[in-house]
């Protein structure tokens, strides 16, 4: 996400590159990015229709086909598992085995899945979800106005170091913020994406993509239709598979929704501009670089008023 890139593999060579270095690597995604030509834009991504690996609630114990764990560190102790030092070939043919053996025992998963969030609305409990404009806004191609629009901040927010994001989201949770979210569902899996390619023309299908997506359920506030109490919503949804990010967004997405921010997580400039972690390593980083002139203009400086101190004291 932090590239701003689906490709995995380019993303596994920029690692490599990069000797680990994440923000690196993301930097040469980026400077890939900038220098491919832009066709056009996909249909609006339908999460709906995503084929789901995980997909959990901690809203409700029961929803609607069921809570699906998949592969995840939740439910196991965080101890180092000293026998993966030696990748041996018979351990991993035992784990397949296994893996196998449970899914002809399994019933089949559904193809698709409704959104928790849906009885919610059926009830009332949530505003109805509001069409979307045809044009969202573009932050690689506009500079950001503030107050930003919805599409700008989530754009941004997926683009956003992950570290950064989840130190804020952290902060408005422990109480320099107003969002105490319940995890309405969280899911991951491969979602299709489709491009038309002239108006009339059926979109054809360019491939899947991995991604999380996140919904929090937060504090209540009074209907505009009828004053009633309803929950409100925070999204998020990121590349890869990476609920830290996608929870934080959403956490963060809701708190930039506040028209009083009373605190720097919930403030849109502070935020947004200060989580790209491109740009704030790079600004970093420059520091490191010569500052001979500068330094030297600094240091002709003190040098001057250090004697000129000295010349009055006698």
């Amino acid at each position: 996400s932090e590239g701003a890139l689906y490709a995995p593999e380019l993303a596994a060579a920029a690692f490599k590159q990069a000797a680990g270095d994440t923000l690196e690597a993301a930097f040469l995604l980026r400077a890939y990015r900038s220098s491919v030509s832009r066709i056009g834009a996909s249909e609006i991504v339908d999460t709906e229709r995503m084929r789901v690996v995980r997909r959990v609630s901690a809203a409700f114990k029961d929803i609607p086909e069921g809570q699906i764990l998949g592969a995840t560190p939740d439910y196991t102790h965080h101890l180092i598992r000293f026998e993966l030092l030696t990748d041996e070939a018979e351990a991993r043919d035992r784990v397949t085995q296994a893996f196998e053996a449970l899914t002809q025992e399994g019933e089949p998963i559904a193809d698709t899945f409704p959104k928790v969030v849906h009885m919610l609305r059926a009830e009332g409990l949530l505003p109805q979800k509001k069409p979307g404009s045809a044009q969202p806004y573009d932050i690689t191609l506009q500079s950001f106005e503030f107050p930003a629009p919805r599409s700008a901040r989530l754009q941004a927010l997926a683009r956003a170091e992950t570290g950064c994001i989840l130190a804020l989201a952290y902060a408005n949770m422990r109480g320099h913020g107003h969002v105490h979210p319940v995890i309405g569902e969280l899911r991951l899996g491969e979602v299709p994406v489709y491009f038309k390619s002239s108006e009339g023309k059926e979109a054809d299908l360019l491939g899947w993509v991995r991604v999380t997506e996140c919904e929090v359920i937060t504090r209540m506030e009074k209907s505009k239709t009828d004053s009633r109490p309803q929950f409100t919503l925070g999204y998020g949804l990121c590349f890869g598979h990476n609920e830290t990010k996608a929870i934080s967004m959403a956490v963060l997405d809701r708190a930039l929704m506040s028209k009083d921010p009373k605190s720097p997580t919930e403030d849109q400039e502070f935020v947004l501009l200060h989580t790209d972690g491109i740009e704030a390593s790079g600004f970093c980083l420059h520091y490191k670089l010569p500052h001979y002139v500068t330094f030297q203009t600094d240091l002709e400086q003190i040098r001057t008023v250090r004697t000129e101190k000295e010349t009055i004291n006698g």
